[in-house]
């Protein structure tokens, strides 16, 4: 169910705990029993990124390497042992984590009438114990803060939305904590990782071995742009053995390339020199953009000897890295990764008339078979007679619903008209980024070709809402006596609601952004009548 963010705020001010209890008011209460098949999940759209990054896993296994998970949260001291003086230039680059401290709070007798007042009960002195024990546990770190607020409302018997609003108004010093830092940083590189990796499988492995790794790197860079991101993935491998060369990474990085579909591949010397590689090792992978040219995509070098002795590995490392966005960008055509990897903040809304088209739809339908078919019945009097000269009167259907006797008629009961107003065969189309109702006929034969029909045409909406207020009707016939005829009838349009059509928000707030229009405007003038047989 729908709702207004602004009001819920507004709740959350005054009463927080009732706010987040009246929740469940939003919450559809119609059994899953009454949903299930009707709405079917349909195959998903994948994210480019990880579109590729499960092509390039099946593609390093059938390299023959093997996927493990490298760790990501990486000790300072490690930085220095594998990039040895470049270790400060590196460091520069990482986040380094940091966390809450956690203070020793005291709960003085001011603090447990406060408490009180808010439990709206008297503590115990087993409850207070228990409440001085759990905060001490917390300080000792037994127990983290997301399982603070459950455990005092556990030992105190109150609900844990009190719990968050005493923890809130009575230990100010909670709200205080400011972040310490730790000497624990975030991966900057796979390589980081790797050195860790191979310094235990190396013991309890043969040569060669072949291993791969995709997982999120992190980068503080100073600012983010159309080549650069904060995290991004990285496509790593190893290959350890007693003799590894730059061609091994050479034939690494076509092997890889080769299986998404590139044949023209360039290796250049690394001017940056590593220093955890071994000189003159360091080569550059391209591959040609149909915009940019040439874009680097990947780097390879053979570990240096004074980085794996840190790590009592005595055998010889040749390491790739490739950039996944990087590459998804040659691979997608696309010159900005942000607009890659989050289409939802950097790149243009843009929606087909084809997926507009989608979500206009029929609002209110009938359930019932008999009701289908008085909507099928009331569109295909309005089709051979709408053109009829009133007064007039033409029997659309006659039988039994819900047990109850009915005849359903279209009228029109003023004079020199007809049966049905000149808009009641415009049909809903979608074209260039507008919604139309229009008729199929010569003067709009371009919108209907260019653009995309719903098939949706105003009598079809209006005859659908007519047998739903029909099976209403008959419905409560036992609460309402006294009601023994029903009218249901349109007369100007002005919106697609006006005849029984809803345009999703989505689509809607796409067309108002764009400039673009609804224009469903038309004279329809149709009525409806339902009455019960021998009342």
């Amino acid at each position: 169910m729908k709702f207004d963010p602004k009001k819920i705020l507004e709740e959350v001010e005054k009463d927080f705990e009732r706010a987040w209890l009246e929740g469940r008011r939003y919450v559809s209460e119609r059994p899953l029993n009454e949903r299930f098949p009707r709405t079917l999940l349909q195959v998903g759209k994948p994210h480019p990124v990880f579109e590729l990054i499960q092509r390039l896993r099946e593609a390093y296994l059938r390299l023959g390497f093997e996927e493990v998970i490298n760790p990501i949260i990486i000790e300072e001291a490690h930085v220095h042992k594998q990039f040895g003086k470049e270790a400060f230039a590196v460091l520069d680059r990482c986040f380094y984590l940091a966390g809450l401290p956690r203070p020793d709070i005291g709960i003085p007798k001011e603090r447990i009438e406060k408490m009180e007042a808010l439990f709206n009960k008297k503590l115990s002195d087993d409850e207070i114990g228990m409440i001085k024990k759990t905060m001490h546990r917390y300080k000792k770190g037994e127990i983290g803060g997301d399982d603070l607020v459950f455990e005092i409302a556990r030992s105190a018997g109150v609900s844990d939305a009190v719990v968050a609003k005493t923890l809130d108004e009575v230990f100010p010093e909670l709200k205080e904590l400011a972040p310490e830092a730790t000497r624990n940083t975030l991966r900057s590189h796979m390589t980081s990782g790797w050195f860790i990796t191979l310094s235990e499988v190396c013991r309890r492995e043969p040569l060669p071995i072949r291993l791969f790794s995709i997982d999120r790197c992190f980068r503080r860079e100073q600012r983010e742009g159309p080549t650069r991101l904060m995290t991004y993935f990285s496509a790593s491998c190893v290959l350890c053995d007693e003799d590894v060369s730059v061609e091994d990474g050479k034939e690494v990085a076509f092997g890889l390339l080769s299986q998404l579909g590139f044949s023209e591949i360039r290796f250049r010397p690394d001017e940056k020199r590593s220093k955890y590689y071994v000189p003159d090792t360091q080569t550059e992978v391209f591959v040609r953009h149909e915009k940019l040219g040439w874009v680097e995509v990947a780097t390879f070098g053979i570990y240096s000897p004074t980085a794996l002795a840190h790590y009592d590995i005595p055998y010889p490392v040749m390491n790739l890295g490739l950039g996944v966005e990087r590459l998804a960008m040659v691979i997608y055509g696309e010159d900005d990764v942000r607009k890659l990897v989050y289409p939802q903040f950097y790149k243009e809304w843009t929606m087909s008339d084809l997926e507009i088209a989608k979500l206009i739809r029929i609002d209110k339908e009938p359930l019932t078979e008999v009701g289908k078919k008085i909507a099928e019945s009331i569109v295909k009097v309005c089709e051979e007679k709408g053109k009829e000269k009133s007064p007039c009167e033409f029997l659309a259907f006659k039988g039994t619903l819900h047990g109850v006797d009915i005849e359903v008629s279209v009228v029109e009961p003023e004079e020199n008209t007809l049966l049905c107003g000149p808009a009641y065969l415009n049909e809903l189309v979608v074209c260039d980024g507008s919604i139309l109702g229009v008729p199929r006929d010569e003067k709009w034969r371009s919108v209907f070709e260019q653009g995309v029909p719903t098939g949706i045409r105003y009598v079809d909406g209006f005859a659908a809402l007519a047998a739903h207020e029909i099976e209403k009707f008959t419905m409560g016939l036992k609460r309402y006596d006294d009601e023994k005829e029903l009218k249901v009838r349109v007369r100007v349009v002005k919106s697609p609601s006006d005849v029984n059509v809803k345009v999703d928000d989505v689509a809607v707030r796409y067309i108002t952004a764009k400039g673009k229009k609804i224009d469903v405007r038309g004279p329809m003038f149709i009525t409806v009548r339902c009455r019960i047989l021998g009342a």
